[in-house]
């Protein structure tokens, strides 16, 4: 009898990035790549002996070109897909500088928190929009 192998998993830093608008930036996920064709909250792998903090900014910074200045944690999911585990430490990103393009060609809009619903995000990634819009019942009240 086989033993099944554990998938490895994933540390990714996301960021919950917020404009003086009051919207959430997202970016859609390159077609090849896992969960391709749906829409993200940015962010990427934190690498070996890198604390989360300064992963969340290189990797802003690489697939935006911005540089976080004042970010707070939300929530750290851990979810297991069929092909792999991910471990997502997402932050509140409220102030941040430069101005966020698509670095890497991925498409990236600005959107109300009410619009979330509208979009397709991987599966891990609910939990993500499900906190954003309670933060904002919560702020609001």
């Amino acid at each position: 009898m086989k033993v099944p192998t554990m998938n490895k998993s994933v540390h990714v830093a996301v960021g919950v990035i917020v404009n003086e608008a009051n919207e959430i930036l997202i970016a859609l996920r390159p077609e090849a790549s896992h969960q391709g064709g749906l829409w993200e909250f940015p962010g990427g792998k934190v690498e070996a002996g890198e604390i989360v903090e300064a992963a969340l900014d290189r990797e802003l910074n690489e697939e935006l070109g911005i540089s976080v200045l004042s970010y707070r944690p939300l929530l750290k999911i851990h979810h297991t897909y069929s092909d792999k585990s991910v471990v997502l430490d997402v932050w509140w990103v409220n102030s941040f500088s430069g101005v966020a393009t698509g670095r890497e060609g991925q498409p990236i809009r600005w959107i109300k928190i009410d619009e979330l619903s509208q979009y397709s995000f991987p599966t891990a990634n609910r939990d993500i929009v499900s906190a954003i819009q309670k933060k904002r019942l919560t702020d609001s009240a």
